[in-house]
């Protein structure tokens, strides 16, 4: 009889498993794929997201991408997926958050824009750059530019401001926004932040307090003027 076979089955369980561990660690995961390509859509571009080249930073074989996407068709649509997941739903959670005020609906959206772990602005750029070279991507960008803008609308309307003035101060907002992005502006957050509230009179026309200010810097961690 094989000595592996005599084995009791708890022990030929756990070598299974183990095996199984080991098998999961080399093909390694989905997350890990689609990390190491949204950093090199952000680095360089779509044109270097290809399978080959992740296989060897990620130090996996090239069949092993194969477990997680079917293509790298695929794997592109999961980086537009993964944009769209976290960008969008940012700007839409930040536009439906509690507001006494027009100005702090305006703070929440700004706050929005300064926190890289909501939206990212370097994810922002690389799939906007992508756009140009594809319709299928512009299609899937002007679309979810529109859901934005929407959600941004909303948060007017509720303000009390009428549609076709929330519609134009959503569009201040926002392209002001993607002109940041757009534009690769650089620029350190104290002065950024120096300008927030007259941002806030020029979107929404009205003047935030000194209350709302102070709750807007503690967010992002800066101490009160």
């Amino acid at each position: 009889m094989d000595i592996e076979d005599s084995r009791p089955v708890a022990a030929k369980d756990a070598a299974t498993r183990d095996v199984a561990t080991k098998d999961a660690g080399w093909r390694g995961s989905r997350d890990l794929w689609l990390k190491a390509a949204l950093s090199a859509l952000m680095e360089g571009g779509v044109d270097a997201v290809k399978i080959q080249p992740l296989a060897s930073q990620l130090n996996l074989s090239r069949t092993s991408f194969y477990w997680f996407f079917e293509n790298r068709t695929s794997l592109l649509a999961a980086l537009l997926d993964h944009w769209d997941g976290k960008n969008t739903t940012a700007l839409v959670k930040a536009s439906e958050a509690y507001a006494e005020t027009p100005a702090e609906g305006m703070l929440n959206v700004i706050h929005c824009f300064l926190e890289q772990e909501a939206f990212d602005p370097k994810l922002e750029f690389a799939v906007r750059g992508w756009a140009l070279q594809s319709d299928e991507v512009m299609s899937r960008v002007n679309s979810t530019d529109e859901l934005r803008l929407a959600a941004l609308v909303r948060l007017l309307q509720r303000q009390g401001f009428e549609e076709a003035e929330a519609d134009a101060r959503a569009r201040t907002v926002y392209l002001t926004q993607i002109g940041y992005i757009s534009m690769q502006v650089r620029e350190p957050m104290q002065e950024r932040i120096a300008r927030v509230p007259a941002y806030v009179r020029i979107f929404c026309g009205e003047a935030a307090t000194g209350s709302e200010l102070a709750r807007f810097r503690s967010r992002l961690g800066l101490e009160a003027t």
